[in-house]
């Protein structure tokens, strides 16, 4: 059979064994056995084991659980809470002040946690009955915060930026640098877009009625801006070329822990366990579809399904753009019906060589790739955040929250546009900082 035939074969067969339910892991698993032993007999099952655990034999991945410890730490504390209010209390007066701060603390709380799902609760559980009650719209007020948690995958430190430079071997430290400056500007997006729409709906910005005075406004600071001098301490020594990812991000979850221990007096054994067991199963399911990825990408290779789809996608006699909108195009499908961790691992080692022969920048491209990976994370059928809006505010329907969360979607298309029109959003930083990629 021809390659170009298998690969649609796999791509079927993907989708279905996906769409049953079974964890991505054991599905691209069990896809890949299944193809192997199909096409190369049952002697292919020698080389599994060995694929599989080089899969995760990476020094890099280490930063991986590190990060995942703290985000766990941050999210097991009422520090969501301190930074939601820290936010209102100082941006009272501020016109749409109340949607800004849920942004805004989505945008924080996400950099922290590292995760969109925990962001969402996180803030969602305060922001949302809060701006319900000063007469937000329902639909503008549950996108806003489904919308706001996406922004983990994008504003360093990233899991997700993490991964990618695994898969590509391009340098972590250079692609938190890369997401942060279109990480701010999604943000002022969302942010634009809300007021517009509080606006259009006839909201009239009563938020400046509840005073706070200054010693309210300073009262909640010492238990928020710890927690800000790690982000900016775990990105300067990443940019400043003093840790590696692994080094800096086990140094961030130490002092995390300590924090929480500290500020909040979380110190019981059983809370720091559960800290660290609900850090553990996370961590294993990432490392687990690193691995299955990996086999899963050694069998499109061996059945030179890779190399057939990029001759295939090289040849095709269109403009960089043309062929960067296709690029996205797939992208975004993919994120509709898998996680951003699974559709870096499995695509951008494929597309990497093809964008960078088109003249793309490989830092450019992972953040265009993350913000296709963003939508996804707010678009049915799997938009995981969607479901977690719904199950903290299952009064508001979920046909309610998606449409809230529509012009999101649109306003990360406009950051995509943006990014190609102004490539520099992403590389002028990285450049800046540790000079030009070699």
């Amino acid at each position: 059979m021809d390659p170009l035939h298998i690969g649609i074969l796999i791509s079927i067969v993907t989708i279905l064994v996906l769409s049953s339910g079974i964890p991505v892991a054991f599905g691209l698993g069990l896809v890949s056995v299944g193809f192997l032993v199909a096409f190369e007999g049952i002697d292919s099952m020698k080389i599994l084991a060995e694929t599989f655990f080089a899969g995760i034999a990476e020094f890099s991945l280490v930063s991986i659980p590190m990060f995942i410890v703290m985000g766990a730490a941050v999210a097991s504390s009422p520090a969501g809470k301190d930074l939601y209010e820290a936010l209102d209390r100082w941006l009272h007066r501020v016109p749409g002040g109340m949607i800004i701060s849920n942004i805004g603390a989505c945008s924080i709380f996400a950099a922290l946690s590292g995760s969109s799902p925990a962001t969402c609760a996180a803030i969602g559980k305060m922001g949302i009955p809060e701006m319900r009650q000063r007469g937000y719209p329902d639909g503008l007020a549950s996108g806003a915060i489904a919308a706001g948690g996406t922004l983990g995958i994008l504003i360093p430190p990233s899991i997700t930026m993490i991964v990618y430079g695994i898969a590509t071997e391009t340098s972590i430290g250079r692609l938190f640098i890369a997401g942060l400056l279109p990480g701010l500007m999604l943000t002022a997006l969302f942010m634009a877009w809300s007021l517009f729409a509080a606006h259009r709906g006839g909201y009239n910005f009563r938020d400046a009625a509840a005073g706070f005075s200054l010693a309210q406004k300073l009262e909640v600071l010492p238990r928020v801006l710890p927690f800000l001098a790690i982000i900016a301490g775990v990105l300067f020594v990443l940019y400043g070329g003093v840790a590696t990812p692994s080094e800096a991000a086990g140094v961030g979850a130490l002092l995390c822990l300590v924090l929480v221990a500290i500020i909040y007096r979380i110190w019981q054994p059983e809370r720091i366990w559960r800290i660290i067991s609900d850090s553990m199963r996370e961590s294993v399911m990432i490392l687990m579809i690193i691995a299955a990825s990996a086999l899963f990408a050694y069998m499109m290779s061996y059945l030179f399904v890779t190399q057939s789809v990029a001759q295939s996608i090289t040849e095709m006699e269109v403009n960089r753009w043309v062929l960067l909108a296709i690029i996205n195009l797939f992208l975004l499908v993919a994120g509709f019906f898998l996680p951003p961790v699974a559709v870096i691992l499995m695509t951008a080692p494929i597309l990497l060589p093809i964008i960078e022969q088109a003249g793309f920048d490989p830092y450019w491209f992972a953040v265009v790739m993350t913000i296709n990976m963003e939508i996804g994370l707010i678009t049915p059928p799997v938009g995981l955040n969607l479901y977690v809006i719904n199950g903290i505010a299952p009064e508001i329907r979920l046909t309610t929250i998606l449409r809230g969360a529509l012009p999101f979607m649109l306003c990360m298309v406009v950051g995509i546009v943006l990014l190609c029109l102004f490539p520099e959003i992403a590389t002028w930083l990285p450049v800046t900082l540790m000079g030009a990629a070699l």
